[in-house]
């Protein structure tokens, strides 16, 4: 089967994890699966590599990852020749509430609107509060978030809220969907 880039920009780690995941789920399904952060300096290559794409973003304060954003818009035509998809990860992602769903499709339709990009396949999954990695300033913050979020402001420990059956779910999905693809023009190159 073919080789799939799973690309991310992640801030404290968690997209990196997410990314780690989808890669173990798509090589489960006898893909050759990598993964490299956007900043990498050789990612442009690995994308060049590849038969197809999965981009991570995290969400921080509102925002995508700048270096996501950079890579999506650099590589765009190199992405859309290939099957491709999204993934984005927050807090918002976690909460299962109207307000929620409404701001996480905000969200993708910003990503989507930013970058020019119409990913094949898209996902938004619940992120982490890292607050042993966070400056004083961050943590403060974030406990505020969180307080109106999941309540969650116990700073002495960290918590995670990534439903790790969804993302492995979307990989299988995304495998599929890239087997389904093989040798077809919209398909991009042959897996």
């Amino acid at each position: 089967m073919g080789t799939i880039l799973v690309a991310y920009g992640s801030k404290e780690g968690q997209t990196e994890k997410i990314a780690g995941r989808i890669a173990e789920a798509l090589a489960a399904h006898g893909h050759d699966a990598r993964t490299a952060s956007v900043a990498d300096s050789d990612v442009g290559e690995a994308l060049a590599d590849a038969d197809a794409v999965l981009v991570g973003s995290s969400i921080h304060l509102g925002a995508h990852s700048k270096p996501v954003y950079e890579f999506v818009r650099e590589h765009r035509d190199d992405i859309e020749a290939r099957p491709n998809g999204f993934f984005q990860v927050s807090l918002s992602s976690a909460l299962d509430d109207e307000d929620a769903r409404a701001e996480v499709a905000t969200y993708l339709d910003e990503f989507v609107e930013e970058s020019g990009w119409h990913p094949e396949r898209m996902a938004a999954f619940g992120g982490a509060l890292r607050y042993s990695e966070y400056g004083f300033l961050t943590r403060m913050m974030m406990k505020r978030i969180a307080k109106d979020a999941t309540g969650d402001t116990d700073a002495s420990r960290d918590y995670e809220y990534t439903d790790w059956d969804e993302v492995e779910s979307f990989a299988a999905d995304f495998a599929e969907f890239v087997e389904s693809t093989a040798g077809t023009a919209a398909g991009g190159a042959a897996v």
